[in-house]
């Protein structure tokens, strides 16, 4: 089997930060309470070129953040996107970006609950149990407006369902009780500047 499928296609070699990186510029990552994360994201209508350096400075800010994935409005733009960079549960590499997804819904027969630790770039500092499906399929459009419809299993299905949740307006503390959102927000409090400094550490050395 192919050890990386970009765009959900095998391909037979890829290099460790996806080329779009190169292009793009980082940008400031959005924390959760800020209201772009809490509503639904609008329809990406015209596909061109300031959607592409979007795409770029979406791959550059998710990597300096050692992230898997990366939702416009976490870079404070609100469009319906996200960008990944994912292993699944085999190791096999998933690497893209889906604009306009569509997380498709999966009945009971279809689907086994995983309840595994999640983190996200805009909680930073924080790891919780979320309860997510071991299998995501998401349909949506490349940045050519070409259609796109993208399999995961495991992490990469879970990463799948976050960035959807993302661009619905929802993180993942929304899924969580009273008691165990409150515990999220401790860890960012006593991580977040942690956190802040291997960004800029990470930013450092890729500009190096």
């Amino acid at each position: 089997m192919p050890s990386v499928f970009v765009q959900g296609r095998p391909v037979d070699s890829y290099p460790p930060l996806a080329p779009e990186a190169r292009r793009g510029k980082v940008r400031r990552i959005t924390e959760v309470g800020e209201e772009v994360l809490h509503k639904p994201c609008r329809d990406v209508t015209e596909f061109g070129p300031d959607l592409a350096a979007l795409i770029d400075d979406m791959f550059l800010t998710m990597y300096i953040a050692d992230g898997a994935g990366l939702a416009a409005n976490q870079v404070g733009v609100d469009v319906r996107l996200f960008v990944y960079d994912c292993p699944d549960d085999d190791g096999v590499r998933h690497v893209g970006h889906i604009v306009n997804p569509v997380l498709e819904p999966l009945g009971p027969a279809g689907r086994r609950l995983l309840d595994e630790g999640e983190g996200c770039l805009s909680v930073p500092g924080a790891v919780m149990d979320v309860a997510r499906p071991d299998r995501a399929v998401v349909r949506g459009y490349d940045q050519e407006g070409r259609p796109l419809v993208i399999e995961g299993t495991g992490y990469f299905a879970r990463c799948l369902a976050h960035e959807t949740d993302h661009v619905n307006g929802h993180v993942y503390l929304d899924r969580l009780s009273s008691r165990e959102r409150k515990e999220a927000l401790r860890q960012v409090a006593d991580r977040r500047e942690e956190v802040f400094a291997r960004r800029a550490a990470k930013a450092a050395a890729l500009s190096g």
